[in-house]
Parts: structure tokens; sequence; C-alpha cells
């Protein structure tokens, strides 16, 4: 009988999420001033918010300077995330 770990049903938010829903709109921030203050394209950013792009370390960076939070935070959002996907594929 080996040690599993302890699973989760549930896919993890991605970092687009958690940036739209929980930071931007609370504040009432624009995806298109967010994008311009962060000195990337509307649409990289929409891709991102709309899970049509992974969250890269520089993003990572831009967002946690804007906002004053950690890269760490943000490249943990993503990891969990990955690793969720990993899992799931590996047990198809």
């Amino acid at each position: 009988m080996g040690n599993r770990p302890l699973e989760c049903n549930r896919h993890p938010l991605a970092p687009g999420t958690i940036l739209l829903e929980h930071l931007l709109v609370p504040r009432g921030i624009s995806q298109k001033a967010f994008a311009a203050d962060i000195e990337v394209s509307e649409k990289h950013l929409s891709q991102l918010v709309n899970g049509k792009r992974t969250l890269s370390p520089d993003m990572a960076a831009r967002i946690a300077k804007a906002l004053g939070t950690t890269v760490r935070f943000w490249i943990n959002l993503q990891g969990a995330v990955d690793a969720w996907d990993a899992e799931r594929a590996r047990a198809d």
C-alpha cells in the first residue's frame, strides 16, 4: 500500500481568471488599461484572461510589479494548473 497524494477533483483557477475576477474587476481596472500599464498588447492579455495562453515568467513579473504582488505567487498559480493538467493527462 503506497502513499497516494491527496487528489483534487476540481481544476485549479488559471492565473488569468484570478487576475480578472479577483483583481481587475473588483478594482474597476479595464483589460485595456491594465495591458497598457504592463506594456503588453490587449490581445495578449485577453488571451491570458480567457485561458487561451499560459502565464510566462515575464508576464508574471509584469503583473506582480503592477499589482504589488510577487512573481512567485503568479508562477505558483500557473504551476498548479500545469501539474493538475499533467496528472489528468497521465491518468487518461
